[in-house]
């Protein structure tokens, strides 16, 4: 099971147009499906697995895991199940479902987002899922200086204490 990394800050990533290009999705929808679910495409069964990485993401997660706590926590649509063993296959896929991966056992699903302690949260949304009420530091993926996955990444570097060597 995953264990707490001491002396490593917990930074916890989105998915939803953070890891994920939702947009990927919605753009494999059929005619019928974009007419039956318009503004709601989120409830379409199946979507969350068909969605591609943003640029430079699987990279900079494998990257981040290893100075950082890392864990990935999103929020799954209420009506439609399909979306939380989706997410959980999406990050399996891409990181690899065994122990060796860098995110094995550390999906975290949830609508309350501040319920979680951490220092740093990077989400493309800030006023929803509890964003707002989230102890530590909100890096609003997308805005100025985290608009991609190569600024957020060369960001969150800028944080990790280099390792100690002793003399």
């Amino acid at each position: 099971m995953a264990q707490k990394e001491p002396g490593k800050m917990t930074l916890y990533i989105d998915m939803d147009n953070v890891l994920v290009d939702f947009q990927s999705g919605i753009d494999r929808l059929s005619e019928q499906q974009l007419l039956e679910y318009q503004g709601r495409y989120d409830e379409v069964e199946g979507i969350f697995g068909w969605m591609d990485p943003m640029d430079g993401a699987v990279e900079a997660v494998s990257e981040l895991a290893r100075h950082f706590d890392l864990y990935i926590l999103s929020t799954a649509p209420w009506n439609n199940p399909s979306a939380w063993s989706d997410k959980l296959k999406w990050v399996q896929e891409k990181w690899g479902a065994d122990s060796s991966s860098p995110v094995h056992k550390r999906l975290i699903l949830s609508h309350h987002k501040d319920l979680n302690v951490g220092s740093i949260l990077v989400d493309d949304r800030a006023q929803h899922n509890g964003v707002p009420f989230f102890s530590g530091v909100h890096l609003h993926y997308g805005k100025e200086g985290f608009r991609n996955w190569e600024e957020t990444k060369a960001f969150l570097l800028t944080l990790v204490k280099p390792a100690r060597v002793d003399a």
